[in-house]
C-alpha cells in the first residue's frame, strides 16, 4: 500500500497526498508535536513513483476528481530539484486531471534552491510552497529552537515570490509568550512587509502537555499568554502590516479565537481590526464566556453570541462549575487548545 504522512495545511484537505519524504529534517521545534520520537529519510524517486502508480490503481474509478496535490512530509523541498521535477511530472502524467500541486518546506531549502531550481520547478507543476516562519524575531525563534534566522525566512521567502511560486507564510500568535509578544508582532510585521507573501496564515500557539513549552510554563521561565492577549497580539501585527496584496487568513484554523479575522490586506485591513475590536469591547466576563465556547466547539465565527444574556446566564453557571472543578480556568482553557494540535506518533517527544 503506498505510504502517506500525518499532516497537511487544511487547504491542501482535498488533495492528492503523496510522501515524497519523511517526517522533518529539523524536527527539534519546541511547540510542534507532529512528528517528535521519528526519524526524517528521503524517498527515492522510484520508490514515490510506485505509491504514485497504485494511488492511481486505488483512485482509478474517480481519479478525476483529484486537482490537486501535496507533496509530503515536512520538506520536501529538501529533495533535489531534479528529483521533485520527476515527481511532479510523473504526477501530473497518473493523475492529469490535476493542476495544482503544493508542498511544505523549510525556510533553510527554500533559500538553498537556485532561481534556476525554482524555474525548473515551476515550469513542471509546482504551483504553491507552505512554510512556517512563526516569528520574524530572532529571541522568539531562538526560544522555541526553530532553527532558522530571521535572514533565512526573508532570503527564502523572497526567492519564492521571485520565481512567481505562490508563498504561504505561517505565523504563530502567542509562541513568543508575554515578554516577547511586542517583539513577536513588529518583528513579524516587517519580515512579512519585505517578503509580501500570498497569504499569511494564522496559526495561534497551543502547548502540548509533553512538550518543552509545557516544562518552561510549570517552571516559570515561559508566562504564557491568554485569549486575550493574543488577540492583542494580533491586533498590533495587523496594525504593523502594509496593505499589500497578501490574503491574512484564520478562518482555516480553529485555534484561532477570532476566526473572522480573515481578508486581503489591501481591501478588508480595517475590517478585520474592527472585528478585534468588537471582540476586546466585551466585558471580561463575556471575553471569558467566549473563550469557553470556541474552545469547547470550535468554530464560532462572532462574538454576538455572548452578548445574548440567555446565552451569559448559562455560561455563568459553566464558569462558577469550572471554577470549583478546575480552579485554573486559563490552563484549563490551555488543555482544551492542546486537544486540537497534532499528537506524537510515538510516545517519545525526542
Amino acid at each position: 500500500m503506498f505510504e502517506q504522512g500525518v499532516i497537511r495545511p487544511p487547504s491542501e484537505a482535498s488533495s492528492l497526498f503523496v510522501r515524497a519524504t519523511r517526517n522533518c529534517p529539523w524536527n527539534r521545534c519546541h511547540m510542534c508535536p507532529a512528528f517528535k520520537g521519528t526519524k526524517f529519510s528521503r524517498r527515492s524517486v522510484e520508490e514515490v513513483k510506485k505509491d504514485i502508480d497504485m494511488m492511481a490503481d486505488y483512485y482509478s474509478r474517480n481519479r478525476d476528481v483529484f486537482t490537486s496535490a501535496f507533496l509530503q512530509d515536512a520538506d520536501s523541498l529538501i529533495l533535489p530539484a531534479n528529483e521533485l521535477v520527476e515527481i511532479i511530472t510523473y504526477i501530473k502524467k497518473r493523475f492529469p486531471g490535476i493542476n495544482r500541486i503544493t508542498t511544505y518546506a523549510r525556510a533553510t531549502s527554500m533559500k538553498r534552491k537556485t532561481p534556476d531550481d525554482y524555474r525548473q520547478l515551476k515550469e513542471a507543476g509546482l504551483s504553491r510552497i507552505h512554510t512556517g516562519m512563526e516569528s520574524g524575531s530572532l529571541n522568539v525563534l531562538k526560544l522555541i529552537q526553530k532553527g532558522i534566522t530571521p535572514e533565512d525566512i526573508l532570503e527564502g521567502g523572497i526567492r519564492v515570490m521571485e520565481s512567481g511560486i505562490s508563498l504561504s507564510e505561517y505565523i504563530m500568535p502567542g509562541v513568543g509568550g508575554k515578554g516577547l509578544s511586542r517583539e513577536h508582532a513588529i518583528e513579524t510585521a516587517k519580515l512579512l512587509n519585505i517578503i509580501k507573501p500570498d497569504f499569511i496564515r494564522v496559526r495561534t500557539f497551543a502547548v502540548h502537555p509533553m512538550s518543552p513549552m509545557q516544562k518552561m510554563i510549570d517552571d516559570g521561565s515561559f508566562d504564557p499568554m491568554n485569549d486575550e492577549e493574543v488577540v492583542k497580539e494580533i491586533r498590533m501585527l495587523l496594525e504593523n502590516l502594509d496593505e499589500m496584496p497578501a490574503h491574512f487568513r484564520s478562518g482555516d484554523f480553529s485555534l484561532n479565537l477570532l476566526m473572522q479575522v480573515d481578508g486581503r490586506l489591501d481591501t478588508d485591513k480595517k475590517t478585520m481590526i474592527n472585528e478585534i475590536d468588537k471582540y476586546l469591547a466585551l466585558t471580561d466576563e463575556q471575553k471569558l464566556a467566549f473563550s469557553l465556547i470556541q474552545r469547547s466547539y470550535p468554530g464560532m465565527r462572532s462574538v454576538e453570541v455572548v452578548l445574548s444574556e440567555g446565552v451569559m446566564d448559562k455560561m455563568r453557571k459553566e464558569i462558577k462549575r469550572l471554577e470549583k472543578d478546575e480552579g485554573d480556568l486559563q490552563g484549563y482553557i490551555r488543555m482544551l487548545m492542546s486537544y486540537q494540535i497534532p499528537q506524537p506518533q510515538t510516545d517519545h517527544w525526542t
